[in-house]
């Protein structure tokens, strides 16, 4: 039986080092070839012409043009899946701003155990990439989201789960909701520490209070609570308020922190008093959780498959009726709303 066109792949790092260590590494897979390798935006643009990559990662620091900058210019031209390669720094989010669909953190090559993750992690993330949507460009929204005379209901939860592609999701959806919006918590498919620098840009670029998630914490208005990158969450109630727990656990559905994890608690805590929102990405964690919410009077949204950057679960949690109503990235904001009420 023929096996099926390999991915083809072009590595962009001005270190001879991680060029070596990620081509040597990633060409290991049976499904992945390196086409070639660049050491910095301007050598890079010439391969992308000469050999035609499905995937490019790239550095973020590298000479001539930083990595973010080269993205932006190249992704109007050639709407090229990337993977941004980079030590721990908020400049991963400002790369995905700039188009790029997924981030792995650069790792300590003088680990092996460090190497074997990165190179692990790296080669399923080419895998979804070679499959992803290339979204550039201002994301389309609905014009008037907010009538005056509505009463927020704030003893409500919104529960928001998202994998690749979901920090521009979540970032796009978090500045088009007003600060009165019942308290939020989200589980992003992130690293840890990646995580705590996701809610700190939220925290900074929104009207809303936001921090990475402690066991404790308080679901209110105005406050929206990230999960670690290394742990799941899940909500209790108690008296009239909802609060968070963040432990240590084994992968569910491949993930820890699992969105599902997330949605069977609100589910079971929060009942019809909660809205539970999935978004972009790969395989199907939180659709059974979703399901649960909606099968005890949660309203549903999920992102539908134009604007999703992949349409993986929130396709699942479709497919098995757990969404109630599915729109486009531009409107969720404004059927959260409209729920809240």
């Amino acid at each position: 039986m023929e096996h099926k066109r390999r991915i083809k792949v072009l590595v962009v790092d001005d270190s001879i080092v991680y060029r070596e260590v990620l081509s040597r590494g990633i060409s290991s897979d049976i499904d992945i070839e390196v086409v070639a390798t660049a050491t910095d935006p301007f050598d890079a643009r010439d391969k992308i012409l000469a050999f035609q990559p499905d995937v490019m990662t790239c550095d973020v620091e590298m000479p001539k043009m930083n990595g973010i900058e080269f993205i932006r210019r190249l992704l109007p031209q050639y709407p090229l899946p990337i993977i941004v390669v980079s030590s721990e720094s908020g400049a991963v989010f400002d790369a995905m701003n700039a188009g790029a669909v997924d981030f792995v953190a650069k790792p300590d090559v003088k680990s092996a155990f460090s190497v074997e993750n990165f190179l692990r992690e790296m080669i399923a993330k080419i895998k979804i990439a070679a499959n992803a949507k290339v979204l550039h460009g201002k994301v389309e929204q609905k014009a008037e989201y907010y009538e005056k005379d509505r009463t927020i209901d704030t003893r409500k939860i919104i529960a928001i789960g998202a994998s690749t592609g979901g920090t521009e999701a979540i970032f796009h959806i978090i500045r088009s909701l007003p600060v009165q919006i019942p308290g939020i918590v989200i589980v992003q498919h992130i690293p840890p520490n990646f995580s705590r620098m996701f809610a700190e840009r939220l925290n900074s670029s929104t009207e809303f209070e936001v921090k990475e998630a402690k066991t404790g914490d308080i679901i209110e208005k105005g406050k929206i609570l990230v999960a670690p990158g290394d742990q799941h969450m899940r909500i209790k109630k108690f008296a009239d308020k909802y609060r968070v727990e963040c432990f240590e656990g084994d992968k569910v559905n491949g993930h820890c922190p699992s969105v599902d994890v997330l949605f069977e608690s609100v589910a079971k805590e929060a009942g019809n008093k909660a809205i539970g929102v999935i978004l972009t990405g790969m395989g199907y964690d939180g659709a059974k959780g979703l399901l649960n919410m909606r099968k005890n009077g949660a309203r549903t949204i999920g992102q539908d498959e134009k604007s999703c950057v992949v349409y993986g679960m929130p396709k699942v949690a479709y497919n098995i009726g757990a969404v109630e109503k599915q729109t486009s990235l531009g409107n969720i904001a404004h059927l959260i709303y409209g729920m809240s009420c």
